[in-house]
């Protein structure tokens, strides 16, 4: 019973957190890119990459908790090492991210 309700609620559950992912990134690259196009129109100073970096982080993460909650759903040996590969590549991603922006931040202090 526990079962049936955990595979009920979990596919609409992990929908919603991809799509939190998908938001994040849209808006995210949609605030860079009007902070590029200030910075080009009004000489105005604005950290576009990091902004974009920060937002980019952040939707991995929503990503990454949607890859967990999949590991609930496996019932097969090839679905769990294709969804540990999703999970080591998207951890990867935010490890590099991250790095960039420290890189970013000691510039710019």
């Amino acid at each position: 019973m526990l079962m049936q309700f955990v595979e009920f609620i979990l596919p609409p559950l992990i929908a919603v957190l991809e799509l939190m992912g998908i938001f994040v990134v849209a808006v995210s690259a949609a605030i860079a890119f009007w902070r590029y196009l200030k910075g080009l129109l009004f000489h105005a100073k604005g950290d576009v990459k990091f902004a974009l970096a920060n937002g980019l982080a952040t939707s991995l993460e929503f990503k990454m908790a949607a890859e967990i909650l999949k590991t609930v759903l496996v019932r097969e040996m090839n679905e769990l090492m294709v969804l540990g590969a999703v999970i080591l590549l998207r951890a990867l991603l935010s490890f590099l991210i991250h790095f960039e922006m420290k890189q970013i931040d000691h510039t710019e202090s």
